[in-house]
């Protein structure tokens, strides 16, 4: 009689697992499609890379021009480092409690030790880190003056 009801409740058990079928329903904001869509937006639009166009990150240097905690006295020194070298990238690190402002992308340290040469007059404290940088961009304008 144990054996038929033992029986009796596996079959019960096996079916109703296998009945159970439903329907999953996610429920989500609208603006998260967008905030995606703009995600891959500023991924594709980095900087002066074109749509379209992968970056391709690898390890190079940067020199750092200027650290401190005045935000105020961060941003001035970028707008002036930005008005001398305008085709040079600079990118703000946060650190707490620091900014730091680091500048270019350059593949070897002999690059970024003649920028550091240019600079010296200009900017006292000057470092060179190696870190991740981004693909330098190449101009792709040639001109043909072989005939």
């Amino acid at each position: 009689m144990k054996r038929i009801i033992t029986f009796i409740s596996c079959l019960f058990l096996a079916i109703t697992a296998f009945a159970q079928k439903g329907e999953v329903t996610v429920i989500k904001d609208p603006l998260i499609d967008s905030l995606i869509a703009k995600r891959m937006e500023v991924y594709k639009t980095s900087g002066e890379v074109k749509i379209g166009k992968p970056i391709v990150s690898a390890f190079g240097y940067r020199v750092q021009i200027f650290y401190g905690s005045d935000r105020r006295e961060v941003f001035n020194e970028q707008a002036r480092f930005k008005g001398l070298y305008p085709k040079l990238n600079t990118y703000l690190i946060y650190k707490e409690p620091n900014y730091y402002i680091r500048v270019g992308d350059f593949r070897t340290r002999i690059e970024a030790q003649r920028l550091i040469s240019e600079l010296r007059p200009a900017f006292p404290t000057l470092f060179i880190f190696r870190e991740k940088i981004n693909a330098p961009n190449l101009d792709t304008t040639t001109t043909n003056d072989q005939k």
